[in-house]
């Protein structure tokens, strides 16, 4: 019989203030936030757009755990400073993206050929475009971290004939084995010291790296729940739920594992209106214990074409570097208009690019041509603007009419 750990179900919204930093660690310098903190959906939409789907949880026999309060296992998630790890993570996902968009960026199909022979630069050894594989079916990471300056992420299956992306101090390699294509990155003197490097494109399908980001944006749109207990990777873990409170968006639930003890985020499932699981990511095997150093050794294959990246630091995590560009001053390249889990993002560049898309994968609706997936949809306007959200198509309709 599943455990409820809290009676009370307490829905107040929460209000986090940072964590201090652990006893004996310098606290890690804050990043300077110039944006507006935009919630949850406009995460997950950032996530789609830039590669990251989500799994349903399934668990062993529900431990028997504490009572504790939605305010205080968020946190302890936030303030979870476990960095040193390895395991696998187990990806599965199904977004209903349109095949045009997977074949366009990942170089595969017709679709892809056509992009390949324009000059764009589809498939290969980039972390970012590696990352859009992730987005359709089943996949399996096998990860490693040993401390904010050395990781690795290793993804092998019936699709990929093997990618590796190391980063290892102040050098940073991918590779791709099937095109035996390498990217390899030295960032400059000091840029590892003192902060965590983000993870770029396929090292941001972590369960860590997505729930943070989710865990960040609880605002007073959302209600944030105990909702009982599981077991991930022989972990006992709570089950955060995290729900909206407006109607309109396609998103019905998040939940979240975290780990009893350590506060880490073991598993994230995004579950839609529809009753579908869109996206589950999750920790197939774990162990706290440090790997050893010879991990995150990495030197080029023979024969393998390397191409030397600028050395300007450690490429963002692709979920850093698109929620800080949003604008809410209507003058930017990107508007934000609403709140919360029916925030729709409204441009006008990209529109004829948008268009192009819209032929291959969209169906006129009043106003427009609608290209739908399972969590976002947009909206391109027969007068060339664009609506972006994990809303429904009645919400865009509605903010195209202002």
């Amino acid at each position: 019989m599943e455990h409820d750990s809290t009676a009370e179900q307490d829905t107040t919204p929460l209000r986090i203030a940072p964590p201090a930093a652990p006893a004996g660690r310098p606290a890690r310098p804050a990043k300077r936030r110039t944006a507006v903190r935009v919630g949850v959906p406009v995460a997950v939409a950032a996530a789609v757009a830039v590669g990251i789907g989500l799994p349903a949880l399934a668990s062993d026999e529900a431990p028997d755990l504490p009572a504790i309060s939605a305010q205080d296992l968020v946190a302890k998630a936030l303030a979870a400073d476990t960095d040193t790890f390895s395991g696998t993570v187990r990806v599965s996902a199904d977004l209903g993206l349109p095949t045009v968009v997977t074949d366009a960026l990942t170089g595969s199909g017709a679709v892809g050929d056509l992009a390949r022979s324009a000059g764009a630069p589809v498939g290969g050894a980039d972390p970012q475009l590696k990352a859009v594989e992730l987005l359709g079916g089943s996949h399996t990471l096998t990860v490693a971290a040993a401390g904010p300056d050395r990781q690795k992420v290793v993804l092998t299956g019936e699709k990929s004939s093997g990618y590796e992306l190391v980063h290892n101090g102040t050098q940073l390699w991918a590779y791709d084995r099937g095109s035996r294509q390498a990217l390899h990155l030295t960032a400059p003197a000091g840029a590892a010291d003192g902060h965590r490097a983000a993870e770029p494109g396929i090292g941001s399908f972590t369960p860590q790296e997505v729930a943070k980001r989710f865990l960040e944006q609880a605002d007073a749109t959302t209600a944030v729940t105990v909702g009982g207990t599981e077991r991930v990777a022989g972990h006992a873990a709570y089950r955060l739920s995290i729900k909206p409170k407006q109607s309109g968006s396609t998103i019905d639930e998040i939940r979240v594992a975290i780990d009893a003890e350590k506060g880490v985020p073991l598993a994230v499932q995004v579950r839609t209106v529809d009753g579908a699981t869109a996206f589950d990511v999750r920790f197939g095997s774990l162990s706290y214990a440090e790997p050893d150093a010879g991990t995150f050794q990495f030197t080029a294959p023979k024969g393998a074409k390397v191409t030397e990246a600028p050395a300007d630091g450690l490429p963002d995590s692709p979920l850093s570097s698109v929620l800080p560009e949003l604008d809410t001053t209507g003058t930017g390249p990107a508007a934000v208009i609403g709140e919360g889990w029916t925030t729709v993002l409204h441009g006008e560049a990209g529109a004829e690019a948008a268009k192009g898309l819209g032929k291959f994968a969209g169906r006129h609706v009043d106003g427009g041509t609608l290209v739908s997936t399972r969590i976002v949809n947009a909206l391109i306007t027969d007068d060339g603007r664009v609506y972006l959200g994990a809303v429904t198509a009645e919400t865009l309709q509605k903010a195209a009419k202002g």
